[in-house]
C-alpha cells in the first residue's frame, strides 16, 4: 500500500511539474500571438504525441463508456485551456494560473467526498493545506492599468474547466492509457479548431510557433502522468497534487521573465510544499 501511494503521488506531482511548465509555454505564446491559434496548436502536437503513443504500445480502442468519457473531459480540458491562456494574455500569471488551480483542486475534492467519504485527518489538512497555499500565490497584483476583475474570471472559467477534466478523466476504465488520452485530445483539438474558425481568425501554421507545440507535449505528458497517478491514489488526492503546477508556472515566470511574486505569495508556495508532506505522511 505504500509503495502504490508513493507512486501515485510522485506520478501526480511529475504531472504538476509538466502542467506547470505547459502553462508557461502557452502562455508565452499568447502573449505573442492569438490565443485561440495557441490553443489549437497546443492540442494538435498533444493529439500528435498521444496517438504515437498508442500505436507504439498497440493499445486497443477503449471502451464506448470510456470513449464517452474521455472525450467530455477533453471538451472541458480545452475550455479551461482556452480560459487560461486568455487570461495569461492580459493579466499577471500569479493571479490567473493559482486562481484556476484552486477550483480545479476544489472540485475534485468535494466528488470525492461526496462518492467515497472524506480522509484520514491529515490527508485533510493537507488538502486544505494545498489549497490555502494555492489560494497565497494568488494573491498577485497585475500591474497598473490592468483588468484584474477580468484576469480572476478568467482564472475561475479555466478552473472550472479543469475541475471537470479531472473528474471526468478520472472515470475512464483501467487497462488503456494512451487510447483514451487520445480522444480527449481529439475532440480538445477538434472545438479549438472549431473556435478559430467561428473567430475568423484562421487556422495558424504549426511551424510559426514552436513554443504553442511544446506546450501541447508538456500538457499532453502531464495528462498521462495524472492518469496513471489515478490508477494507484484516489481521484482528490491526485488533482490537487497535480494542480500544484501554478507554483511552477508562476516560478517559471519569476525566474524567465521577471515577473514579480509577493511575500505572501512564497508563503503560498511554501505551504504548498507543506501541503504534500502531509498527504504523503
Amino acid at each position: 500500500m505504500a509503495v502504490a501511494q508513493a507512486t501515485g503521488v510522485i506520478l501526480a506531482l511529475a504531472a504538476a511539474v509538466m502542467w506547470g511548465g505547459a502553462d508557461f509555454s502557452g502562455g508565452l505564446a499568447s502573449r505573442r500571438t492569438n490565443y485561440l491559434a495557441v490553443l489549437t496548436l497546443s492540442r494538435l502536437s498533444g493529439f500528435v504525441l498521444l496517438c504515437a503513443m498508442a500505436m507504439v504500445t498497440r493499445e486497443s480502442l477503449p471502451p464506448l463508456t470510456s470513449a464517452g468519457w474521455a472525450a467530455a473531459a477533453g471538451l472541458s480540458g480545452a475550455l479551461g485551456i482556452a480560459a487560461l491562456y486568455k487570461g495569461l494574455a492580459i493579466e499577471r500569471a500569479a493571479l490567473v494560473v493559482p486562481t484556476a488551480g484552486v477550483i480545479g483542486a476544489a472540485m475534485p475534492v468535494l466528488f470525492e467526498a461526496a462518492i467515497h467519504g472524506v480522509l484520514p485527518l491529515w490527508q485533510q489538512a493537507g488538502l486544505v493545506t494545498a489549497l490555502l497555499g494555492i489560494w497565497l500565490v494568488s494573491q498577485g497584483h497585475g500591474p497598473a492599468g490592468s483588468d484584474s476583475s477580468r484576469g480572476l474570471l478568467l482564472g475561475g472559467v479555466a478552473g472550472l474547466g479543469f475541475g471537470g477534466f479531472f473528474i471526468l478523466l478520472g472515470q475512464v476504465g483501467p487497462g488503456v492509457v494512451f487510447a483514451p488520452l487520445a480522444i480527449a485530445s481529439c475532440a480538445g483539438l477538434l472545438a479549438a479548431a472549431l473556435a478559430v474558425v467561428l473567430s475568423g481568425t484562421g487556422l495558424p501554421a504549426p511551424t510559426g510557433h514552436p513554443v504553442a507545440l511544446l506546450a501541447g507535449v508538456l500538457d499532453a505528458t502531464g495528462v498521462v502522468l495524472f492518469l496513471l497517478a489515478v490508477r494507484w491514489i484516489r481521484l482528490d488526492i491526485a488533482a490537487v497534487l497535480a494542480s500544484l503546477y501554478p507554483a511552477i508556472t508562476v516560478l517559471l515566470f519569476w525566474a524567465l521573465m521577471q515577473e514579480f511574486v509577493a511575500r505572501r505569495q512564497w508563503l503560498g508556495l511554501a505551504a504548498c510544499v507543506v501541503a504534500i508532506a502531509l498527504i504523503t505522511v
